[in-house]
């Protein structure tokens, strides 16, 4: 995970608090579902929350965090 991200996320991608799910992280930050589970297996990206049985998100303030670092 070397990429940088030649632009910053706008305001309207990701809510300002809550959570989001893996299809809306995958829109706005440049990486394959199977690389993102690997990065969050590994500790390289944000821990899941389970919402339910079935049902996996992240943080938007984790997710805002990591594009901060990769923009850096």
């Amino acid at each position: 995970m070397t990429q940088k991200f030649s632009h910053r996320v706008s305001n309207g991608a990701l809510p300002e608090t809550g959570f989001v799910r893996l299809p809306t992280i995958l829109k706005i930050y440049p990486i394959s579902r199977s690389a993102w589970w690997q990065g969050v297996r590994d500790g390289r990206l944000p821990k899941s929350v389970h919402l339910g049985p079935k049902t996996t998100a992240w943080r938007v303030e984790d997710i805002r965090a990591l594009i901060d670092a990769q923009a850096k």
